[in-house]
């Protein structure tokens, strides 16, 4: 691919970043959410559905955008979301963890 196709791809990528931030976000505040009321012991299961759901799709789009490391830890979530194998503090602690993380390699992606 020559320099141009890369510019127009590194522009084009950049666009699509800027539109779909605030969905990525959202699913992160969905995960941080989901985290606090794993802690507090009052994580139903449509709460842990959606959490379950986010992660997949953030572990997709930041893929997508190259960011390695946030995939890894966005399914990280979701197994443990789908598994229903986030229990007790350890579990909440590090799901919150991820949260955090993600919010922080998004944020700094810009």
């Amino acid at each position: 691919m020559g320099s141009g196709a890369q510019s127009e791809m590194a522009d084009t990528l950049a666009r699509l970043w800027t539109k779909f931030l605030p969905d990525i976000l959202e699913r992160v505040c969905v995960l941080e959410s989901a985290g606090a009321a794993l802690s507090a012991g009052t994580l139903g299961a449509e709460e842990r559905a959606a959490a379950a759901a986010a992660a997949h799709k953030l572990a997709g789009v930041l893929g997508t955008f190259g960011l390695a490391e946030g995939t890894a830890l966005a399914r990280e979530a979701e197994a443990s979301y789908s598994a229903n194998s986030a229990s007790g503090l350890v579990g909440a602690a590090r799901l919150r963890q991820i949260a955090i993380e993600l919010d922080r390699i998004i944020r700094a992606r810009g």
